[in-house]
């Protein structure tokens, strides 16, 4: 069993002074969000949290809700911004750095920049899958 590490809270100073007013946070759901078609794939991206919609206009990072259909391919690509994929629902293969790996439901993966990475549907049903992107791809 991994050890529970205690959160101490943030050290130092933080980068942003905190504002005198309260900040408010922006409450969405993927209905809000700006539909993205990614180059040579039959799946559809939603920018949820992104600078590009006014619903919730992140500034530092962006959130896409990914769907990809059954047999779907986005081939692999990469660049410079890192990324965190999360299965949602339904299972596939990600090819990461040439080795193909299977994916499902309750799926993290990490993607440093420049890790080449592509997903294929390779199940069923849907493939849904939550990206975060920091910084925001344009």
């Amino acid at each position: 069993m991994a050890k529970i590490t205690e959160f101490k809270g943030y050290a130092g100073e933080p980068p942003l002074a905190k504002p005198d007013t309260p900040v408010h946070a922006n409450v969405v759901t993927v209905q809000d969000g700006l539909p993205v078609k990614y180059p040579g794939c039959e799946g559809i991206g939603v920018r949820v949290v992104h600078p590009s919609n006014p619903n919730a206009p992140a500034e530092n990072l962006g959130l896409v809700m990914f769907y990809v259909p059954p047999h779907v391919v986005l081939e692999p690509g990469s660049h410079h911004t890192e990324e965190c994929y999360v299965i949602v629902k339904g299972e596939g293969t990600m090819t990461l750095a040439g080795k193909k790996v299977p994916v499902k439901a309750g799926t993290f993966i990490h993607l440093p920049p420049w890790c080449e990475h592509g997903i294929e549907n390779t199940g069923t049903e849907s493939l849904e899958v939550l990206i975060c992107t920091s910084p925001p791809n344009p």
